[in-house]
């Protein structure tokens, strides 16, 4: 990842964390995930549309950056979802296809301009007690 996208990051998710951990907005979430090589914890605000027992989470910046590639090497972590914490699991990278009707429809236009086009699939395995 690019030193611009690194510094924008450290940027907005601070910024972003309240907001995506207490579920206020629709399409925010958090992902809390284990370092491949460090074993500490970390959370990482995202945007995701939930359909069945799937999470959609965009990869605006590619399968490389260092959350999906800890959640792919763990096979999974805690998704944090209009304020309830879920357990995921099977990490699967699909098409903008295969996700785009997961999310509003207001949405979905944006999807391909935004140049969007992998998508993580994690697998809702159950509902976590979540503490507010």
């Amino acid at each position: 990842m690019g030193s611009i996208v690194k510094a924008l990051t450290g940027v907005f998710n601070p910024l972003a964390m309240p907001l995506a951990s207490a579920g206020i907005v629709p399409v925010w979430g958090v992902v809390r995930h284990t370092g491949r090589k460090s074993g500490r914890s970390f959370a990482t605000p995202i945007a995701l549309a939930a359909k069945g027992d799937a999470f959609f989470v965009p990869l605006p910046w590619g399968e490389r950056t260092d959350w999906c590639r800890n959640v792919v090497a763990a096979h999974g972590g805690v998704i944090r979802y209009r304020g309830h914490d879920y357990r995921v699991a099977d990490p699967l990278v699909v098409s903008a296809a295969d996700a785009t009707p997961a999310f509003p429809r207001v949405i979905r236009p944006v999807i391909p301009v935004v140049g969007i086009k992998s998508f993580l699939r994690l697998r809702r395995v159950d509902a976590l007690r979540s503490a507010a």
